[in-house]
């Protein structure tokens, strides 16, 4: 009866709370086995306290998942920059056209000035994915493990489920107890 040390974090509805392993306060927040053999109820208060689990964080997948996340959103940003780059050169080139036409040059042209305008909003947002993403890396993790005392108590409580599970299951089969003597006094 081996359990592993390793917890997954996940959150039921608000209606299937339960009290807290430790505090006893209605909580939503469950520690489960990879394979469902155990799970109790949990604070999330709990799971920041160093002193009850520890969370098992995997470095390099968790970097090179934010950093693909960010190198994504960066694309975005420059790809929807250099559509509206385009949309201006398109625009003033129809402007042109048409003071050609009108023969009226005496309108003032901005075109430097929208450069600088859209290329400002361009590294504002670039900034803004940037902050986003180090907001995301706050976020808690999914898996823990238990700290030496509150796992050897898990391990006891199934130990103990299981003799108990055992002794019913003794006690139910009628061949477990001694036959009544047939013969005379």
């Amino acid at each position: 009866m081996a359990l592993p040390n390793v917890w997954h974090l996940r959150t039921v509805a608000d209606s299937a709370s339960r009290s807290c392993y430790v505090c006893y306060k209605p909580t939503t927040g469950v520690l489960i086995t990879p394979d469902n053999k155990d799970f109790f109820y949990v604070c999330r208060g709990h799971l920041e306290d160093r002193g009850f689990c520890s969370p098992i964080i995997d470095e390099a997948a968790a970097a090179d998942k934010k950093k693909e996340a960010l190198d994504q959103e960066i694309e975005a940003i420059k790809k929807e920059y250099e559509e509206k780059k385009k949309k201006k050169g398109d625009k003033a080139k129809e402007k042109s056209k048409e003071q050609d036409k009108d023969g009226s040059k005496n309108q003032k042209q901005g075109g430097p000035d929208e450069e600088k305008e859209a290329e400002k909003e361009k590294d504002e947002k670039i900034k803004a994915a940037t902050e986003k993403q180090k907001d995301v890396a706050k976020d808690m993790p999914r898996i823990y493990s238990l700290h030496r005392n509150f796992y050897q108590m898990r391990l006891d409580k199934l130990r103990h489920a299981e003799i108990a599970r055992r002794n019913r299951e003794r006690l139910s089969n009628p061949s477990a107890f001694p036959a009544v003597p047939s013969g005379n006094p």
